[in-house]
């Protein structure tokens, strides 16, 4: 037998499979479905917790999101320390919140030991969404060097670079050997994901970078400062994590450092960071289009909600009157020709269909830094004129339809006209309203995406309304 056979004798079914171990991520695993069986029949938390355990953590993640916050907060409790820790730093924020406040009622210690082992930037936002006087209590209960650790990041708004840096990071000293420096990152904290070693003098300054690979095969006498590259982007603390995520975008960083005025090196932002910026900025602005808040998920509160909606709603109760006031204007014509009533609805929603499609371009091409001061007048020109051929399509199709129709009935064709000029109107204005507010927002200071489909509706519903009731009140004497 050659030493490549397959035996059959007892220990070959001991043998690991190659495909055994290759998993499709879209399908359940045998844990997830374990979990899933447990959860369905209602097992004890402790069981639930040890199969949670088996779980990648942004699985055992779904499988908290899943339970009620005080069951989630009892499943955490029974975990292994450092697979909660990996669960909570895959979970919702609000939500992995809400399980480290119900800790805190029943195990505050552990609530404390948790938060010890997140990377740091993860514990940093769970303590700012966190009232002040839990955050003292955990800080309090954290190790000194852990607590000292997250007060100095919580001092950056988590809107910024510096909210959403992490502390831990390969770091080397250019008077170092490479030998020095491998033994250096040996004893260190374990950091998986990193590419490369921060170079820093003996202030903490940055002084460049070197990859992990050109570390393990330089000779061990170099001196890191010679060999590593002295060239490295790096960006302030204050940076709107929006204008970081486009530069991680643009350049196709892997990770980013973060330095202070002096250019010491505070913090590094990765790839995996900026993922999640990203989403969390286009579900934001999805959410501030229709007047939702921000922070709004799908497994937030009632009173989450109702907080994030209700103002937003009493604002368009406001703005629907302005278009209510407009159609009270035209009563008269209206009551003489009931069809006004029927076309004024298809004229309108034509607008703002327009308008929330410039919009939703003007916002993407916000988000992308596309649409500069030179350019914003070329752009709402552009989307006035393409407002304008939609608006003569729409307008001949419809005011041909309309035109026939009265004619075969009372022989009266010219409502078909205004109809069609109505609808050249509005789409223009349409268009034109949806790329130019959020640029007008933007201008003023605040994020272009707030409540826009709220005003946009008030312009192209009001507007609409006055053009359409304003021609047939002109022409009435035709359309009769």
């Amino acid at each position: 037998m050659t030493p490549h056979s397959h035996t059959s004798g007892p220990n070959s079914d001991e043998r690991p499979r190659i495909e055994d171990a290759i998993e499709d991520p879209r399908v359940d695993s045998v844990q997830d479905a374990r979990v899933d069986e447990l959860i369905e029949e209602d097992a004890a938390a402790r069981a639930i917790a040890q199969a949670v355990e088996q779980q990648e953590p942004a699985d055992a993640a779904d499988t908290l999101e899943s339970l009620p916050g005080e069951e989630a907060a009892e499943v955490v409790s029974e975990m292994d320390i450092d697979a909660a820790a990996d669960a909570l730093s895959h979970m919702a924020t609000p939500l992995a919140v809400s399980v480290i406040e119900d800790l805190i009622d029943d195990d505050p210690e552990y609530a404390g030991r948790l938060l010890d082992e997140m990377p740091p930037d993860d514990a940093t936002d769970l303590l700012q969404m966190m009232p002040s006087h839990d955050r003292d209590r955990l800080l309090s209960l954290m190790g000194a060097g852990s607590a000292h650790r997250l007060r100095e990041l919580m001092v950056y708004p988590r809107e910024s670079a510096g909210g959403m840096m992490t502390t831990q990071y390969l770091s080397v000293r250019e008077h170092e050997t490479v030998a020095e420096a491998i033994e250096h990152i040996r004893r260190g904290e374990p950091i998986e994901s990193a590419q490369q070693a921060f170079v820093t003098d003996r202030k903490g300054r940055l002084k460049g970078a070197i990859g992990l690979r050109k570390l393990l095969v330089s000779r061990g006498g170099e001196l890191i400062g010679d060999i590593c590259e002295r060239r490295v982007d790096a960006v302030s603390p204050t940076l709107d994590r929006e204008l970081l995520a486009r530069e991680f975008e643009r350049y196709d960083y892997l990770e980013l450092p973060i330095v202070d005025a002096d250019q010491r090196l505070l913090g590094v932002v990765t790839v995996d960071d900026v993922i999640d910026i990203i989403r969390a900025e286009g579900t934001e602005d999805a959410q501030r289009m229709v007047g939702a808040g921000k922070e709004e998920g799908v497994l937030s509160t009632v009173r989450q909600k109702l907080r994030g909606r209700f103002p937003w709603l009493v604002v368009n109760l406001f703005t629907s009157a302005i278009a209510g006031f407009v159609v009270m204007q035209f009563e008269g014509i209206i009551t003489e020709i009931a069809l006004l009533a029927a076309l004024m609805p298809i004229i309108a929603n034509q607008s703002g269909n327009a308008g929330q499609q410039s919009l939703a371009v003007t916002l993407r091409g916000i988000v992308l830094d596309q649409i500069q001061d030179k350019r914003v007048l070329m752009h709402v020109r552009r989307e006035m004129a393409v407002g304008f051929l939609n608006g003569i399509i729409c307008g001949l199709l419809v005011g041909l339809v309309v035109g026939i129709a009265k004619a075969l009935t009372d022989g009266q064709w010219h409502l078909g006209v205004v109809v069609g000029i109505s609808m050249v109107a509005t789409l223009t204005i349409g268009c034109a309203t949806g790329s130019a507010m959020p640029l007008i927002v933007r201008r003023l200071g605040h994020d272009p995406a707030t409540a826009s489909t709220i005003f946009l509706t008030m312009v192209t519903d009001s507007m609409s309304f006055f053009v359409f009731l304003g021609l047939a009140s002109l022409f009435a004497q035709w359309i009769h």
